[in-house]
């Protein structure tokens, strides 16, 4: 059941889903590395509690960075591997990058845009060994990868994070794909798995050794987990069930809110990221939906593709307002099935019942 990746053993094939802004920090991904498994802090707007964020954001985020990534490895006691997710969509990737680096992160996953030179950002930290990997939406994306780091840094992607067109936050799919998988006909995460295999294929043959693929976007439990094990892939990325526990950063009225939704409560959105996403159909997504939003007022250039005198709302504020609980001006994303989502628990309890549907499903 242990994968190994970059040379580093990962015990459990879980990997936690980075979920911005503030539902994954240091003490859920903490908490799922001391597991077994591969915990993941979003560095989207990380240091936004930090005292001086409203002045001088940028260094706010990349000190609060450094820090829950230490954090993070220290909660770990070396049972599992600590990561960051970082989107390529933000005017901070590279640095957060370089930051979590320097701070002895063990993996760096990239989404949200395609990750063309982080070996080269990864290079200009040469002390570490971390593993690099792309979030894909299917065999196109990571084949394109795998060729440019191929021509251009002489190696390919130490793990790959397949996710489906189920998955909450952004997704790598156009909005009619979205809404096609939000009406229930989805295309099959088991053909898109073979389409990444056979696409990695070449690669692991060059390089001599395997790419591990991890599905992730509307996997429910360990079972289906070990369906798609059984089809190839190395294990399974969860996010939405780990919001729900004691460990996740999220505050009590995001884990409500989830608790709470029902299955016709979720949505697809356009973010100001210039993708679709999947999130709870909160007041903020009616207003927007209704024209009534009010525009935002300023703008602290977070993301590159964002214009602020187009865009309908800030995102980064959404973001914050729905960590803090904020269910008039949240935007609260969530995974396809989040209604399933009905009680709290803990990062031991879901692992546990994780790899006990993994065992089961014989």
């Amino acid at each position: 059941m242990a994968v190994t990746i970059r040379g580093k053993r990962l015990p459990l094939p879980i990997l936690q889903g980075g979920m911005g802004v503030g539902i994954s920090l240091d003490r859920l991904a903490g908490a799922v590395a001391a597991c077994g498994g591969m915990g993941t802090i979003s560095t989207a707007f990380c240091g936004f509690q930090e005292p001086d964020f409203a002045q001088n954001p940028n260094a706010a985020n990349l000190r609060a960075l450094e820090r829950q990534v230490k954090h993070a490895k220290e909660l770990s006691k070396g049972a599992g591997l600590v990561a960051v997710n970082a989107m390529v969509a933000t005017s901070q990737y590279a640095d957060s990058v370089r930051t979590a680096l320097r701070a002895g992160v063990d993996a760096v996953v990239c989404g949200a845009g395609l990750p063309r030179d982080l070996p080269a950002i990864a290079a200009e930290v040469p002390e570490s060994d971390a593993a690099l990997a792309p979030i894909v939406s299917g065999g196109r994306a990571a084949s394109l990868i795998c060729k440019l780091w191929d021509k251009h840094y002489g190696r390919v992607p130490d793990f790959v994070v397949l996710e489906g067109p189920l998955a909450g936050g952004h997704l790598g799919f156009s909005k009619e794909d979205a809404l096609e998988s939000q009406a229930g006909r989805p295309k099959p995460l088991s053909d898109l798995l073979r389409e990444v295999l056979d696409a990695l294929a070449p690669f692991q043959e060059k390089y001599g050794r395997d790419i591990p693929v991890f599905v992730a976007g509307g996997v429910k439990n360990g079972a289906e987990m070990r369906r798609y094990m059984d089809e190839g892939a190395a294990g399974a990325q969860f996010a939405t069930r780990f919001i729900a526990t004691e460990e996740c950063d999220a505050s009590e009225g995001y884990k409500q809110a989830l608790l709470d939704a029902r299955q016709e409560d979720i949505t697809i959105v356009q973010s100001p990221v210039g993708l679709p996403g999947r999130a709870l159909r909160s007041p903020l997504i009616r207003r927007v939906e209704a024209g009534t939003q009010p525009r935002p007022d300023r703008c602290v250039k977070c993301l590159v593709p964002c214009d602020f005198k187009t865009t309908p709302y800030c995102i980064s504020r959404a973001l914050i307002a729905a960590r803090n609980g904020d269910w008039e001006n949240g935007l609260f994303f969530c995974g396809a099935n989040a209604g399933e989502v009905d009680r709290l628990s803990t990062v031991r309890e879901q692992m546990e019942q994780i790899i006990e549907e993994w065992r089961n499903a014989r």
